[in-house]
């Protein structure tokens, strides 16, 4: 889903489901607030945070990696896991315990201790409880089992970690999950509202008060006006300094524009207004050509991490009061191999790279990078679809489709082959190749009719009503390149950000007519075993056979992978930027210098 990412999620969900934070500032005549007379700093989002509550939001347009921190940090530079609020960690020989000592002296932002308590909390009753829907369950089962590790406090600076097996991805995990405050929250989590469910399921709404959200990371929440802006204040409390002992972060103020529009933040940028800007190919060279001007450096990280994709919903379930999801006559051509394949070969994406991301991307064939050392090439026997429209219309005439004296393409019944194509309204260049898609598959008489909606709408569709046909989507969690079990909460039936056959969500009655392929099961059981194998060649293997899965049955159709490029004024230092996590994600260390 997602190309924005979040980063205890880091997803591009796209679900890149990634949150993408854009550096911003005021004019320098603006730069320092006339309150407080100090430099701040400016991130862009294209929409309002939709909670404050970490463990139950699912947007990529959040500030938690600004206000939270778990037990590990990840440098995204070299992907080396350090120190977070665990100053060590420690694991058993036989891999099924793990131990995390944290730091002395830790705070949480009112000054209240952050102890052992709060990480057993956070982990046991908020992730592992099953009344609080948080997708970072997701992230602590073992396999696809409803099997997860047990959490207990050995002393106020001790916690030890415990798996019925080797569980691989724990560590990186342990980064991604933010720790919580007991004191704040354990009440609320005790008690439950008129319908059963525990009031935690409504704390910390973005109607809250501000000063009443507790956080643990570099900044904290001083205000949110709706659809205009949520202004942070460093925590005095944050537990990172300098090798000089002075404080970090040093930035003391950082406002969390919302600008709903690409084409108004280009615009902002140019006019100086703006610190950083996410540089799309489409503006790349005009960027470019303005940089030494405008002085600021366009950084490029790579290709991106995650992948896109033309993805059809396969789900043939029912709703509870027995509607489909999906038009019963759409569901067959969707669930008809053949024609997802011809499909695939009817999408010309390298027009796409050319005319959409001026050649500034690749090609993909795989959700799995290329920079990732479980990545399979074609090479190495990766199967593709090179563009090739004659072969669609041999298939689609051999699987029994025919086209009409229009030639218009029908099935076997004499049913036009027309359905919606979905597509987030705040990407402009997803919509571009949702535009070619559509006039792609003209070409070989389908008919795709736009649909164009808010990514808030967008989740709604692909993971509570299923409603939608065929989606142009992005999918992204930094840090998948270095641990693939990372992709399960797109790829696994049970994921939280499953999208193509999504079923029931766990612990509910399964759907009626819902049903899950063989090919399904085997990817269900490649992720269990990823998980559990600590031999790298082993585990290559493993996620070598899900990618062929994915080549071959075509649950989605990967597009292009664009190169990843952010443009950040001069002033702002030290900018280490890649593609594999967020563009800020050294904010501790980062400064102002005028010019």
């Amino acid at each position: 889903m997602i190309a924005a990412v979040v980063r205890p999620l880091n997803l591009v969900v796209g679900l890149l489901l990634s949150c993408c934070f854009l550096l911003t500032s005021c004019h320098p005549t603006q730069m320092k607030s006339k309150a407080s007379q100090v430099a701040q700093l400016v991130l862009v989002s294209l929409s309002d945070p939709t909670t404050f509550n970490y463990a139950i939001n699912d947007s990529p347009y959040s500030v938690f990696p600004l206000i939270y921190k778990g037990l590990i940090d990840e440098n995204v530079i070299t992907t080396k896991l350090e120190p977070g609020l665990a100053e060590s960690w420690s694991i058993s020989t036989d891999k099924k315990q793990i131990i995390f000592t944290l730091k002395t002296g830790l705070k949480w932002s009112d000054g209240e201790p952050l102890t052992a308590d709060d990480v057993v909390f956070t982990y046991r009753d908020i992730y592992l409880n099953k009344k609080i829907p948080t997708l970072y369950r997701d992230f602590l089962r073992i396999g696809n089992t409803e099997t997860f590790p047990s959490v207990h406090k050995l002393d106020d600076l001790r916690v030890e970690f415990t798996f019925v097996e080797p569980f691989a991805p724990f560590l990186r995990y342990a980064e991604r999950l933010a720790i919580l405050p007991a004191h704040a929250l354990r009440s609320s989590v005790l008690s439950n509202d008129a319908n059963g469910n525990p009031q935690f399921l409504s704390m910390w709404g973005t109607n809250t008060d501000p000063q009443k959200i507790i956080t643990n990371g570099p900044y904290k929440i001083e205000s949110y006006t709706p659809s205009e802006r949520v202004i942070l204040r460093r925590n005095p409390y944050y537990w990172r300094k300098d090798i000089q002992k002075n404080p970090q972060p040093y930035i003391e103020r950082i406002v969390w524009q919302i600008i709903a529009s690409t084409e108004n933040q280009l615009l902002r940028f140019r006019s100086g207004e703006l610190d950083n800007l996410n540089v799309t190919p489409a503006v790349f060279g005009l960027l470019k050509k303005e940089e030494k001007r405008g002085k600021y450096i366009i950084y490029n990280g790579g290709t991106t991490a995650g992948f896109s994709f033309v993805g059809f919903n396969l789900n043939q379930g029912r709703d509870r009061k027995g509607k489909p999801f999906i038009d019963p006559i759409k569901s067959r051509w969707f669930n008809n191999l053949v024609f997802r394949q011809a499909v695939a070969y009817a999408i010309d994406r390298n027009r796409m790279k050319t005319n959409i991301y001026r050649g500034l991307g690749e090609i993909q064939h795989s959700p799995i990078a290329v920079q990732s050392p479980y990545y399979l090439s074609p090479a190495a026997g990766l199967k593709v679809y090179d563009y090739n429209p004659q072969k669609t219309r041999q298939m689609l005439l051999e699987a029994g489709f025919r086209y009409n004296s229009q030639k218009e393409l029908l099935d076997q019944d004499g049913n036009r082959v027309q359905f919606n194509l979905l597509v987030k309204s705040e990407d402009q260049s997803r919509i571009d190749a949702a535009v070619q898609i559509q006039q792609d598959l003209s070409q070989i008489g389908i008919k795709a009719n736009m649909q164009v909606v808010s990514f808030n709408v967008v989740l709604q569709k692909l993971l509570s009503r299923r409603d939608w046909d065929c989606y142009v989507g992005a999918f992204g969690v930094p840090g998948a390149d270095v641990e693939p079990n990372l992709l399960s909460l797109f790829w696994t039936s049970q994921g939280s950000f499953h999208q193509f056959n999504q079923g029931a969500t766990p612990g509910k009655p399964l759907l009626p007519g819902w049903v899950v392929s063989e090919w399904e099961r085997e990817i269900d059981s490649l992720f269990s075993a990823g998980v559990k194998e600590l031999d790298q060649n082993k585990r290559k293997a493993i996620y070598n056979r899900f990618q062929q899965i994915v080549a071959e049955q075509l649950p989605i159709f990967c597009l292009v992978n664009p190169i990843s490029f952010q443009a950040v004024r001069e002033r702002v230092n030290p900018i280490k930027f890649s593609a594999l996590g967020p563009t800020f994600w050294n904010i501790d260390e980062l400064k102002i210098t005028e010019k």
